[in-house]
């Protein structure tokens, strides 16, 4: 076996992430909480100076959003509003649990590291990726997010395994790639084809995929 463990990036990684779908969404809080579309969503691009959401307590991130924005709004009505949304679109690709099982039918250990607000833990169970790590880490539990390294070494350190025994599959997104890379792990892109890279994921000249299946045999 090459890898003991595989590790696998959440959004579009194992599930697409569907930019319309994100605009719309971002446009229906906005009607909630009564402000003009286009000025929510400004703000909520240039929030880095808010408590972070995805390193934090999402409360505390919506609350100073809002009150940048001069508005009075319910944030615990917004928050649910963000849980239903994951319910709805953490769908994960159609080749992704097949690969999932297929890892673990041939004895690798699975691991998932993902950037996100709390809405995504707490809905986590009752989506179809629910049970199939044997190690998640949610950058808004543990208060840390890639490429920090510490959060690889977390992973690895609950999947009980070395950063070398790993292989990080992402789409390059907040230079998790090369993150991966300096905290001691492989790391494989996940190119699919017809979607858009980020910025930090265009530039990654490293090995890639075109589809999660292919991982199987990578990993040994």
């Amino acid at each position: 076996m090459k890898y003991r463990a595989v590790i696998f990036d959440l959004w579009q990684t194992l599930v697409p992430w569907d930019v319309e779908e994100s605009t719309r969404f971002n446009a229906e809080v906005a009607k909630t909480i009564g402000v003009e579309p286009e000025r929510y969503l400004e703000a909520w691009l240039t929030s880095h100076h808010l408590p972070n959401r995805n390193t934090g307590p999402a409360a505390d991130h919506f609350q100073a959003l809002f009150g940048e924005l001069g508005v009075d709004a319910d944030v615990d009505r917004v928050l649910a509003m963000r849980r239903e949304r994951v319910r709805r679109v953490l769908v994960p690709r159609s080749d992704a649990l097949p690969t999932l099982d297929e890892l673990r039918r041939r004895g690798h250990l699975l691991g998932m590291i993902s950037v996100c607000t709390e809405d995504v833990p707490q809905v986590w169970d009752d989506t179809p990726l629910g049970g199939k790590f044997d190690a998640t880490v949610f950058s808004c539990n543990v208060g840390l997010s890639k490429p920090d390294p510490r959060i690889y070494e977390l992973a690895s350190e609950q999947l009980g395994v070395e950063p070398a025994d790993c292989l990080f599959v992402g789409d390059g997104a907040n230079d998790e790639l090369p993150g991966a890379e300096r905290a001691g792990m492989t790391a494989l892109q996940l190119r699919a084809p017809g979607e858009q890279l980020t910025p930090d994921g265009e530039v990654w000249t490293g090995a890639y995929i075109e589809s999660l299946s292919e991982v199987v045999e990578l990993a040994g």
